[in-house]
């Protein structure tokens, strides 16, 4: 296992790809501690699971924008792990489309505090408990490529804003922790059962070499390597996973 003897915290881990991380960790040994916003379900579910096959997970509720609730997550695993070895950052959303004569600044403030910010805070609660070896895999997007689909202005920033974190952070970092973010495309997950007509899914899909949307058990696998000492010379970059949608 490759994660044996190391824990994690996945922010954003009761859905879609977070919950796909925290499962996928777990099953390669890492005791995991997962937070959620609002989808307390899921993350419940993934402990019973977790636990079920015996490991070592607990769920909590917090709001990764604000400091109170990133220190208390961050406290309550070191406190049952003893150190974090892997942070992974799943925070983050398009809010709402906002077509540029409707975005407010309260909305760009709102998406970026909610992408890059929570991010910031995380990383610096995180570091004091992060020894060599450690990993952070921050979660950006295709959006950060191209600047994302309609009324996503604000989105496509805050998400170009983690990359430059993350080379900024693997340079600073260096050589003790490794820092990666991953940039999904076309994933097939709530974001865009919300946000994206289903002929435009299709569309995009189509659009591939693969003809399919991705999974959010695909970008997990990806994180996992990332996480992993499999990939111990890989720091600062930003790798794409999109079905061969966008190549950078």
């Amino acid at each position: 296992m490759r994660f044996k003897g190391k824990s994690a915290i996945v922010t954003g881990g009761g859905r879609d790809i977070g919950r796909a991380c925290v499962m996928q960790l777990a099953a390669e040994g890492a005791q995991v501690a997962i937070n959620y916003h609002s989808s307390n379900t899921g993350a419940d579910s993934a402990v019973a699971q977790i636990e079920a096959a015996g490991g070592s997970a607990f769920a909590m509720q917090g709001d990764m924008t604000q400091v109170a609730s990133v220190d208390a997550l961050v406290d309550a695993a070191v406190k049952q792990f003893g150190q974090i070895d892997i942070l992974v950052h799943v925070t983050g959303g398009l809010v709402a489309r906002k077509p540029l004569p409707e975005l407010t600044v309260e909305h760009w403030q709102k998406v970026m505090d909610l992408n890059a910010t929570s991010l910031l805070h995380l990383v610096r609660a995180v570091l004091p408990h992060m020894g060599p070896g450690g990993s952070i895999v921050p979660i950006a997007s295709q959006a950060a490529r191209d600047g994302g689909g309609p009324g996503a202005i604000a989105y496509g920033a805050a998400k170009g804003a983690v990359l430059t974190m993350t080379r900024g952070m693997a340079k600073e970092l260096g050589p003790n922790i490794r820092v990666n973010s991953v940039c999904p495309g076309m994933i097939d997950t709530d974001f865009h059962n919300t946000f994206t007509k289903d002929e435009v899914r299709v569309h995009v899909a189509n659009a591939t070499p693969l003809k399919r949307e991705g999974t959010s058990e695909e970008v997990a696998n990806l994180v996992s390597f990332l996480a992993s000492d499999e990939a111990a010379f890989m720091t600062g970059g930003n790798l794409d996973i999109n079905g061969g949608l966008l190549f950078s």
